[in-house]
């Protein structure tokens, strides 16, 4: 009840923004209830006071072990994450056969390449021939809206046919099991190509000043839960110019683009329709499976910590596959152990 407390004290002052005369009559009044019940189970331990006091620090080691693992996986993927340096080097085709298709790679960053992307390719000898990084985040705000939920950003050149996705969800944000979330993304990484043609074609125009302010909104909206900062040698960092927030008319960006001009406009149908035959060829959902563990030379309580109590909360999880409702028969898992 304490550690409850304290965290909606937080949520009041960081993400509702209460004035501070509110968060101090109700962190009052918590208090007084909270402290006289604790109080009462100290003067009972020998009387049975004790077993709510070891529940709470059950729930505790639990709680800790899970922010640790979590914090410590994180930290591995971008620590170990490829540089688009690398990238770039291997060419259009990866430097490996390009296969019809779509695959899309999760990951928990937002910037970067994913160790388990390279670890894909270096022990495969083919790469889909579009190639979709996929980002979820959560947001500490109520609800993202449907028509800003996804931000589209190409990397590198448009033969290279990479892109990146960031799927953002507020708090309370529910995964309904008839929304399709490939659908959704497929619609978002169509908007983009429309209106990235748009601002090739008329950088000047009324409409890509709109679409300009939206973009730019939402890109700080994205940068202030993001916060990384990206080395010279790494993907550049989301900007105005190449991140693209889906709009609620994709048929009235149609419209501008075929204003823009003949040769904009022609290249944008060449890659629809061939983002719609790699869509037909089949699409791959990849996901990276870290698992952490203790080194050898780790203490007994962490290699019990890591290795049991961690892997068995990583079990009991759903994964992504299951919140968007990914089909089995097109998920393939991708494993890598990390050692703390």
């Amino acid at each position: 009840m304490l550690v409850t407390t304290f965290l909606m004290i937080l949520i009041m002052l960081l993400v509702w923004r209460c004035h501070w005369i509110l968060v101090l009559i109700f962190t009052g009044l918590s208090l007084l209830v909270e402290l006289t019940y604790f109080s009462a189970v100290l003067f009972k331990v020998d009387q049975g006071g004790w077993v709510p006091l070891v529940i709470a620090a059950a729930f505790l080691v639990i709680m800790y072990v899970w922010h640790y693992g979590t914090v410590k996986r994180y930290e591995f993927e971008m620590h170990s994450k490829v540089s688009m340096g690398w990238i770039l080097g291997l060419g259009p085709s990866l430097g490996l056969v390009r296969v019809p298709g779509i695959g899309f790679v999760y990951t928990e960053l937002a910037s970067g390449v994913p160790r388990i992307f390279s670890h894909f390719i270096t022990n495969l000898p083919a790469i889909h021939s579009v190639v979709v990084f996929v980002c979820v985040k959560y947001l500490p705000v109520y609800t993202v809206p449907q028509e800003e939920r996804f931000l589209v950003k190409r990397i590198g050149p448009k033969n290279f046919h990479m892109f990146r996705c960031v799927a953002r969800y507020g708090y309370k944000d529910l995964h309904k099991k008839h929304d399709d979330f490939e659908k959704m993304l497929f619609d978002s990484l169509f908007v983009f190509v429309r209106l990235e043609s748009m601002m090739e074609g008329c950088s000047d125009s009324e409409e890509y000043s709109i679409y300009g302010q939206q973009t730019e909104k939402s890109v700080d909206f994205l940068l202030t839960d993001i916060g990384n900062t990206v080395s010279s040698n790494e993907e550049p960092p989301i900007s105005l110019t190449d991140c693209i927030v889906p709009v609620k008319s994709p048929l009235r960006a149609n419209s501008v683009v075929r204003t823009s001009g003949q040769a904009s406009s022609q290249t944008e149908v060449d890659e629809l329709e061939f983002l719609k035959s790699c869509r037909d060829a089949g699409v791959v959902h990849i996901l990276g499976n870290t698992v952490v563990r203790a080194s050898r030379n780790s203490q007994f309580l962490k290699k019990i910590a890591v290795d049991y109590i961690y892997a068995f909360l990583r079990r009991i999880c759903r994964e992504n596959s299951v919140i968007f409702n990914v089909p089995h028969e097109s998920l393939l898992n991708v494993g890598q152990i990390f050692y703390v």
